[in-house]
């Protein structure tokens, strides 16, 4: 499949990819990955896109696009991609449908996933990540807890609540989303490519957006 994820944050949209992932092998991308992946490998892109971040600057839509233009092109995309959390704005999604273009790909569709705003607020506040970089394994502590004494049950690092999961932080980040991510529904819908899930469950969005491409 060929596909673009939106949802709220907390929303489930990682693990809702990776389900699909497991599915029929499409790979997940996300912003992130591919620039930390072109920061590591050291290529001129990646050379760039450092230089922004060491600097604390937003690696610009222009250089975004170009990595992208890579990563859509490697191997392992032949069987299909899930774009997680990309594009985040108009002109990002404008700068995709020109590049989808040129290489001669056509997204299937792009899944939105609507949960209630209390869903979101109760699922983010009660995670909690593991403190060591390397393991970074994620918690619920009503749905999935650590051990009792409050340590990674991988590799038995402190959990912790990150900064970006405490209740302010979070409608934060929501009218964040809402201001400049939200835009792209009315934008795929325009486009005949939207259908909106309900996702209080992984499992059963997964299902039902397997069922929609089929």
């Amino acid at each position: 499949m060929k596909t673009i994820l939106l949802g709220a944050p907390g929303a489930g949209k990682g693990t809702v990819a990776k389900l699909l992932t497991d599915y029929d092998g499409s790979v997940q991308i996300s912003t992130g990955d591919i620039l930390r992946a072109a920061v590591r490998e050291g290529n001129d892109l990646g050379k760039e896109a450092k230089a922004y971040m060491d600097r604390g600057d937003l690696v610009p839509d222009s250089l975004i696009m170009r990595i992208m233009e890579v990563r859509l092109q490697e191997p392992d995309c032949v069987k299909g991609f899930i774009l997680d959390g990309f594009p985040r704005t108009i002109a990002q999604a404008e700068a995709l449908k020109v590049l989808l273009k040129k290489l001669n790909l056509k997204l299937d569709m792009v899944v939105n996933l609507e949960v209630p705003r209390e869903v979101i607020l109760d699922r983010l506040t009660t995670r909690r990540t593991c403190s060591n970089p390397s393991c970074q394994a994620i918690y619920n502590v009503k749905s999935m807890p650590p051990a009792a004494d409050g340590t990674c049950t991988k590799c038995g690092s402190k959990v912790v609540q990150r900064d970006d999961e405490t209740e302010t932080a979070i409608l934060f980040r929501l009218e964040t989303y809402n201001q400049k991510t939200a835009p792209l529904i009315g934008f795929y819908k325009k486009e005949g490519l939207l259908k909106n899930f309900t996702s209080l469950s992984s499992a059963d969005t997964v299902e039902a957006v397997k069922k929609a491409l089929k």
